[in-house]
């Protein structure tokens, strides 16, 4: 009976003798702070082991003083407190071939923010502090100083992806030179002598519109390579050609467009300076003015191509009400349905960036739009694959894909 109550005692008491039973706090172990790599020389990255006895509970300090070793320990600045057991160097966003340390060691990146202001150059000491409850205790501090760097190799990846692709256009660039590659074929540019013959049987003139912005937009300039195709057949089928502009550097270039189509198609005496004109830039007086000309010259066939907004339903819907066949080809998707609705033949995203090569049929063209056709269905089968990687990754749960995805990251 008497051992049975010394027993139940010591359960009793076993709570208050548990803290006296706790291993110490530790001291972190291993402290190192270098010089961040790869980048412009605003942070340092420190780095010490883990231990075990680590848990929630615990927590680590970050501890910066600028110009040395102070002497005076209230000097030390805390700028990051965090528990004991994360930012390990295996959750670094960084990429596995430029980490530094064990990935089981802690990692923490000092940069600019927050309080904090790295110089390159300027030395700094750096400690950490290991914190649980009262109990605080300091690694030895280790000096170090930030440094810019001259190479991100965190992104060699992009770099060697992008050398890929550019072989690959250069390889599609001579096979066209070599052979014929095939285009699948574009209705809409199809269509294009079909509309200038109408208007030509019709004796009404060619309305070509290259869209809102101006000769910086790649949907700009994909319009007047267009043009200088239709301004060609326009030519050889003595067929008036109206190009009505809202921008005048747009149509400064568009003017010397045509007049070499005409050149080219031995018409030169055909060309008129004024078949290129400013209106306006403003957007719905742009959209009025169109409006007019379509409804007294009444074009055989209306080109719009190029980037559009509001207008673009305001104009197509007037062109249609007069008969005039209409092509349509944009880059901007919001606009699409409209263009889809009321025009004949719509050129769809990137179908007007691959107009100039499926007209001219240039190898030099062909190839790099094949070089370009390559290049995503890489992209596309290495995010399929991708995808199956990360997700049979995060099904086992030991990380092995984790490597592998890294080296399509985009990253910092």
């Amino acid at each position: 009976m008497l051992h049975r109550l010394l027993i139940l005692a010591f359960v009793t008491c076993l709570p208050a003798l548990l803290p006296s039973l706790a291993p110490a706090q530790t001291m972190p172990q291993q402290l190192r702070v270098i010089d961040t790599p790869s980048d412009g020389g605003g942070s340092l990255t420190v780095l010490w082991a883990s231990s075990a006895s680590e848990s929630a509970a615990a927590k680590y300090q970050i501890l910066l003083h600028e110009g040395g070793l102070p002497r005076d320990p209230s000097a030390w600045k805390v700028v990051a407190e965090f528990p004991a057991n994360t930012r390990y160097v295996r959750e670094s966003k960084s990429a596995w071939w430029t980490r530094s340390g064990d990935p089981n060691d802690h990692l923490f990146l000092i940069k600019n923010g927050k309080g904090v202001e790295l110089k390159s150059d300027q030395h700094y000491a750096v400690t950490v502090a290991s914190v649980n409850g009262q109990e605080r205790v300091i690694a030895p501090p280790v000096v170090a100083s930030p440094e810019p760097n001259w190479m991100n190799w965190n992104q060699v990846n992009n770099l060697v992806l992008a050398l890929m692709f550019g072989a690959i256009v250069f390889y599609a660039i001579n096979l066209a030179k070599r052979k014929e590659i095939f285009l699948r074929r574009i209705p809409g540019l199809d269509a294009v002598d079909e509309a200038i013959g109408r208007a030509t049987e019709l004796g009404k003139p060619v309305l070509y519109m290259t869209g809102a912005h101006d000769m910086n937009d790649p949907s700009t300039i994909a319009a007047a390579v267009i043009l200088g195709r239709v301004a060609k057949k326009a030519a050889s089928y003595e067929t008036e050609l109206l190009v009505p502009h809202r921008e005048p550097i747009t149509m400064a270039v568009c003017q010397e467009i045509t007049k070499q189509a005409y050149m080219e198609a031995g018409k030169p005496d055909l060309f008129k300076d004024d078949a290129n004109f400013f209106i306006t830039s403003d957007q719905f007086s742009y959209t009025a003015a169109v409006d007019g000309i379509m409804l007294r010259r009444k074009p055989a066939a209306n080109f719009f191509m190029g980037s559009y907004f509001a207008e673009s339903l305001l104009l197509t819907e007037t062109g249609a009400s007069t008969g005039a066949i209409q092509i349509a080809g944009t880059d901007s998707d919001h606009q699409l349905p409209f263009f889809v609705t009321t025009c004949d033949y719509t050129l769809i995203g990137e179908e007007l960036y691959a107009a100039s090569a499926y007209l001219s049929k240039e190898p030099i063209q062909i190839g790099t739009l094949r070089g370009q056709d390559l290049g995503k269905a890489f992209i596309l089968s290495v995010i399929g694959i991708g995808t199956v990687l990360a997700t049979v990754g995060v099904l086992t749960g030991n990380g092995w894909a984790q490597p592998l995805l890294d080296l399509f990251k985009d990253l910092k």
